[in-house]
């Protein structure tokens, strides 16, 4: 495979960022997203899909409240990009000190960002790497309308320090995802013998 013609081509893509929350009850936490899109034509019956790599915090959340909230967040928002997307949920709470409230699900929902919706999971797909998971949308609410901030848009107005950041972050992350597709991978050939 061409590696650098794939890239080349992925990277012609802008998605906006998303801003995933979840909570198990005794914990809370988030991190931000980019695969995440609308999976439903019916407008009665709206379902999200979203990808979280199985070794952040947040996984753990979802896994066990079964729901999670999404946000769409603007430029005015960045600040929130390097809290929930450079730290892990782990060691610290991600939501203290900002302002939200509880969902028809149980979960967190940010109450100064463009919009939110509340979503339960319907099913959760193991990819190796990370789970993909279908839910349905109980519920939604805009706030702002205005353009939600994108990843190239974030790479432009980001500090190098932030880049910097956000790079070995991203490195690291890639290790260990390609560890884990690789050995989802091999586990799915076994099976296929």
């Amino acid at each position: 495979m061409n590696e650098a013609t794939a890239a080349k081509i992925l990277s012609q893509t802008d998605r906006e960022l998303w801003l995933v929350t979840a909570t198990d009850g005794a914990r809370r936490g988030g991190l931000i997203a980019t695969f995440v899109c609308h999976a439903s034509l019916v407008e009665s019956l709206p379902r999200m899909l979203i990808a979280v790599a199985r070794h952040h915090h947040t996984w753990e959340l979802i896994e066990k409240s079964g729901a999670f909230g999404l946000h769409l967040i603007g430029q005015e928002h960045v600040e929130l990009v390097w809290r929930f997307g450079l730290e892990s949920g782990r060691g610290t709470d991600k939501l203290a000190g900002l302002s939200f409230e509880m969902g028809a699900t149980g979960t967190p929902l940010l109450t100064d960002v463009l919009a939110w919706l509340d979503c339960r999971v319907e099913a959760g797909f193991d990819m190796g790497d990370r789970t993909i998971y279908l839910a349905e949308v109980v519920d939604a609410r805009q706030m702002r309308n205005q353009p939600p901030l994108t990843m190239s848009r974030l790479l432009q107005i980001a500090p190098p320090e932030r880049l910097e950041a956000l790079s070995r972050l991203r490195q690291h992350d890639s290790a260990l995802d390609a560890t884990a597709i690789l050995a989802w991978r091999e586990h799915i050939a076994d099976t296929r013998r």
